[in-house]
């Protein structure tokens, strides 16, 4: 085979610069702790990171909508307790009034009930950074609207809201909702804190009964029809009591497991990227003493050559 003069000094040069940016990738992972700068350092490690790096951005937008599922969930459990607490007093007081008590008993206690439609109006219009927690999704709505006599007692209460819930993704393919509807009357679908048509339930409706016997002294009514209809009111807060803890325990769960999969996912991402620091500086320095061996060898070779060459 034919050697030129011109094929060592070029086959030297690509030595020296394949050798220099050895040390060049090398000094960059030792410097960084990672092994991966470019995509061409190794293909399918980054690819498997990039992967990584998907799934653990929508773990972050899972988490994210896990907490202010959580928020909404405290407040909706607040309010239902809120309720609950009204229910339970006006059962007392339906329960207390007898046929023993006299009419200026009643009627105190037909005041407090009033009381208590508007406290149980109020509570049912709560509203968490804005929106209604009970409006379904109208949520810019308050879901109830209280209608009054000349004396400002209240005489009816319609609900101004839907049926539906607004959702949000806490994994994929999974969705929670973390408020619930004021009412409902279609006889499917999501269950009514306030009134629901299949358990009976119609609290404001009960309460302003419960008022009117009171306020007539009617204590046959209050004993066979209201206390029954408030039962089935408690029986229904006591439902989204369960149904809110549950949720809450649901998300909880889920939280702590993005959390550690979350934790999982950055190990990976660290056994795919990360230099092996002892190999890495095991490596750099054999780069470096055989960009020496070869500066010297090549220089020792090209002055041979040129004394050859002159005589």
């Amino acid at each position: 085979m034919r050697v030129t003069a011109n094929t060592f000094p070029d086959s030297l040069v690509t030595q020296l610069n394949n050798l220099a940016t050895q040390q060049n990738r090398l000094q960059n992972q030792a410097a960084t702790g990672q092994r991966i700068q470019l995509p061409e350092d190794d293909p399918s490690a980054m690819r498997r990171v990039m992967d990584l790096q998907t799934e653990s951005k929508a773990l972050q937008q899972y988490r994210s909508n896990i907490a202010t599922l959580q928020e909404q969930s405290n407040a909706s459990f607040a309010v239902i307790k809120q309720l609950k607490q009204v229910s339970d007093r006006a059962g007392e007081i339906a329960t207390l009034a007898d046929g023993i008590k006299s009419p200026l008993e009643l009627k105190t206690y037909a005041t407090e009930i009033s009381q208590l439609i508007q406290a149980a109006v109020q509570y049912a219009n709560s509203q968490h950074h804005g929106d209604y927690m009970f409006a379904g999704t109208k949520s810019n709505t308050p879901p109830f609207a209280a209608t009054m006599d000349s004396s400002g007692q209240i005489t009816g209460v319609t609900y101004q809201g839907n049926d539906q819930l607004a959702h949000a993704e806490i994994a994929k393919g999974v969705t929670v909702a973390a408020f619930t509807v004021g009412a409902n009357t279609t006889g499917s679908g999501p269950r009514g804190l306030i009134s629901d048509s299949r358990t009976g339930a119609d609290f404001f409706q009960h309460l302003i009964d419960l008022q009117k016997h009171l306020q007539a002294g009617d204590t046959k009514s209050i004993s066979a029809q209201d206390q029954a209809q408030l039962a089935k009111d408690e029986d229904n807060f006591l439902y989204h009591v369960g149904e809110t803890g549950a949720t809450q325990s649901r998300l909880n769960d889920s939280a702590t497991i993005h959390q550690n999969r979350g934790q999982s996912i950055e190990t990976l991402v660290s056994k795919e990227v990360d230099a092996d620091m002892a190999q890495t500086l095991v490596r750099l320095n054999e780069s470096q003493t055989a960009y020496k061996a070869a500066l010297q060898s090549g220089s020792t070779m090209l002055q041979i050559s040129l004394l050859d060459f002159l005589r």
